[in-house]
């Protein structure tokens, strides 16, 4: 089985969000057995989620931290989260952290050292803090693990 892990900004421009999705639905169909890997944030983690759903791919859900539901962002991101959560094959709880951004760090990692590839909503430019999206990527490409960039070049993050 191949374990797929994500990660990805909070918010996808629309300029970029149909290649993404075409990007997620092709690497779900061309890699046969698989389990996805997410920490189910607002945006790429959500979407990826519920795209391997519907391809019926389980999904295990990285939870960091005790209290995470309520950093996800507005009502619509958390009940996005309890609904995914609740199709998650597997749940692991991560333990507490002293900070939320060491907390979304240990996810990555967790995410990056239990998976064979790694898809990255990602505009190429440096993480805007601990956890981020590109801190995620380096850790990735420094330990080995191959990253599939999904982002229209060009087009910058919200």
């Amino acid at each position: 089985m191949t374990r797929i892990g994500v990660t990805g900004h909070r918010s996808i421009p629309a300029a970029v969000e149909p290649s993404v999705r075409s990007g997620m639905c092709r690497l779900l169909r061309e890699n046969g057995s698989l389990e996805a890997l997410t920490s189910l944030a607002a945006g790429a983690d959500q979407l990826f989620a519920d795209i391997a759903l519907a391809s019926d791919v389980p999904v295990t859900a990285v939870i960091p931290g005790m209290d995470y539901e309520a950093h996800l962002g507005d009502a619509a991101a958390q009940a996005a989260y309890r609904r995914i959560l609740g199709f998650c094959t597997v749940r692991v709880q991560l333990p507490a952290e002293p900070t939320d951004e060491e907390a979304y760090s240990a996810a990555g990692r967790w995410i990056v050292d239990h998976a064979d590839r790694l898809v990255a909503v990602w505009d190429g430019r440096p993480a805007r803090g601990p956890g981020g999206t590109g801190e995620v990527v380096a850790y990735a490409r420094r330990t080995g693990v191959p990253v599939t960039v999904l982002w229209e070049p060009g087009v910058p993050r919200d």
